[in-house]
């Protein structure tokens, strides 16, 4: 779909943060099993339509942990326009009715710990509040050997 298009189908934007294990990406490469956990990406609290944002350019958004700001950006900003983004998603996959595509992030990613409070705002769309597990789930026992990267990767005894 040409990028002139793309506002045609568009139904809304809502907010989401996309968290991704980055150990497990670094470590092993295991890009897929590093943002594969379970409240990995919330999203939400609800959607606005498209008529409700105006300037797609001109959206702002922050996020702050625990009380900080960690991240600033503006779409405008972003490598990529989210119509380019929409354009290239719609070129190497089938895109459907309700389907999300994540803009990226700005600077400013970092650690998360259990017990964190994030906050992601995004202008003219809403607020979307996380608060990290104060601790760790319990491991399956007897899962055998080749469950160990993933207690690893959660900071559980092997």
């Amino acid at each position: 779909m040409p990028a002139a298009r793309v506002p045609e189908v568009i139904f809304g934007y809502t907010c989401a943060n996309d968290v991704t294990a980055r150990d497990l990406q670094a470590r092993d490469g295991q890009w897929t099993r590093a943002k594969g956990f379970d409240t990995f990406c919330p999203i939400g609290p609800w959607v606005v339509t498209k008529d409700e944002i105006g300037e797609l350019d001109r959206m702002t958004f922050h996020l702050d942990v625990n009380g900080q700001r960690r991240q600033t950006g503006m779409t405008g900003d972003m490598i990529y326009s989210i119509r380019r983004l929409v354009a290239l998603a719609s070129y190497q996959t089938t895109l459907y009715p309700g389907d999300i595509i994540a803009s990226g992030t700005p600077q400013g990613v970092g650690e998360v710990k259990p017990g964190d409070k994030l906050r992601l705002e995004v202008d003219r769309v809403g607020v979307l509040e996380i608060a990290v597990a104060p601790d760790y789930a319990e491991p399956p026992a007897n899962m055998g050997a080749w469950f160990d990267p993933f207690l690893v990767s959660r900071g559980a005894p092997v």
